[in-house]
């Protein structure tokens, strides 16, 4: 009698074997499935912007927007004080210089006037005192001298008389010491007349010197006040355009305060403002062309302003030959500035992929095919057409050059 045996509940060691075939097909359809649709990008072609490497001349140049300006402006400050009384001249007018453009009132530079005035006529009064007094004192001085050397001489002509008499014993010893004593006193008065005469003098050749200097000060002085009463009236320091002025009639205006500002219009220059990026390599005396009309007007970079805001910096340029007739204040223009000279290398179409790369890789169009392998590269200058290519492409490739927002994560694109 056959036995019926009870089958065996449980894994077998061949189930192990399928078990691992199982989770081995599992995993390598996952990572078919779900590893590459993570690197991969599907997108429509045309949605995409495909530019070529190609092999030329690279045109080491930025484009900078620039806005034309007067080549010189000259400020207007109140060099003195005062209530504007009077305006002239309203901004946008043409002026010469020296016109007047206001006229400015000031009572205490009036009272300043009147006391110096009145301190030159006392200073020129005192002067012409003490000139009196000298000239009067001189005068004295040398006819008591011309007096004192009279009677010097005569009182010398008797002692030499007497003298020879009493030698002769024809007159007293009384009257022969008299009259030495006589002469030896002329003699000495003539000397104190005769030093007194020579220290007036001298008094007055250092004195008068002194006090018409002080004279010509104080008539520079109120010459220096009626030159800042000249100044009540605000003249235009050269010819040009009002470009602005700040006071009406009536309004106060402090010494120094900034009123106006004359724009010469005898030239123009550009203004432009530049990325800081470009720093380094912008210098003056660069050259630039400016297109108008289908017409080139050659630039000068004339000054570089060291000051950075807001990622920019200022640069003034002028036209070296001529330019546009049309020119006007406030027009703005799209300038070529040149940075170096040009050179062959490889040209990569610029696009906005740079944004999102900032140059160090680029999806490249494998050819006859529509995947896009991302691939590193290396960008050297760049110009507003171009970037320079210095490793990873070659002539003849084509790039994606447009926006890589979409597909910044991936290592491949497939185009549809």
């Amino acid at each position: 009698m056959d036995i019926q045996l009870e089958k065996k509940k449980g894994l077998r060691p061949k189930h192990y074997g399928y078990i691992a075939l199982g989770i081995f097909v599992l995993f390598m359809g996952y990572q078919l499935l779900f590893a590459s649709s993570v690197s991969t990008f599907r997108t429509e072609k045309d949605k995409l912007s495909i530019a070529e490497v190609t092999q030329g001349k690279f045109d080491d140049y930025i484009t900078i927007n620039g806005n034309v300006a007067p080549i010189a402006t000259i400020f207007m400050d109140a060099y003195e004080g005062g209530r504007v009384e009077e305006k002239l001249i309203e901004e946008g007018a043409m002026v010469k210089k020296g016109d007047i453009i206001l006229k400015l009132d000031n009572i205490n530079l009036y009272e300043q006037i009147l006391q110096s005035e009145s301190g030159l006529a006392l200073k020129q009064n005192d002067l012409r005192s003490t000139k009196l007094t000298f000239e009067s004192r001189q005068v004295e001085g040398r006819k008591s001298l011309a007096t004192a050397s009279t009677e010097l001489q005569r009182l010398k002509r008797n002692f030499e008389q007497n003298q020879a008499l009493f030698d002769e014993e024809l007159i007293s010893k009384e009257a022969y010491q008299l009259s030495k004593e006589n002469y030896e006193l002329s003699k000495k008065q003539y000397e104190i007349i005769k030093l007194q005469t020579e220290n007036d003098d001298e008094l007055r050749q250092n004195s008068l010197p002194v006090l018409e200097a002080d004279l010509n000060r104080m008539q520079k002085t109120l010459g220096m006040v009626y030159q800042r009463l000249d100044h009540l009236n605000v003249r235009a320091p050269a010819d040009g355009q009002l470009g602005f002025l700040d006071a009406e009639i009536g309004q106060s205006i402090s010494q120094g305060q900034r009123i106006g500002q004359i724009n010469v219009l005898t030239d123009y220059k550009i203004e432009a403002t530049i990325d800081e990026h470009y720093i380094d390599r912008v210098k003056r005396d660069l050259v630039a062309i400016l297109e108008r009309n289908g017409k080139e007007y050659p630039l000068r970079l004339r000054k570089v302003y060291p000051e950075v805001r807001n990622g920019k910096f200022k640069v003034d340029l002028v036209f070296t030959e001529n330019k546009p007739e049309t020119i006007r204040t406030g027009q703005s223009y799209n300038i070529k500035l040149q940075l170096g000279a040009s050179s062959d290398a490889l040209l990569l179409p610029k696009g906005s992929f740079f944004q999102s790369t900032g140059g160090q890789w680029i999806f490249v169009v494998k050819p006859d095919s529509d995947e896009a392998i991302k691939r590193s590269i290396r960008i050297g200058k760049q110009n507003s057409r171009y970037y320079e290519v210095l490793e990873g492409l070659e002539a003849g490739e084509k790039v994606i050059t447009s926006n890589y927002d979409n597909f910044n994560e991936v290592e491949k694109i497939v185009l549809k």
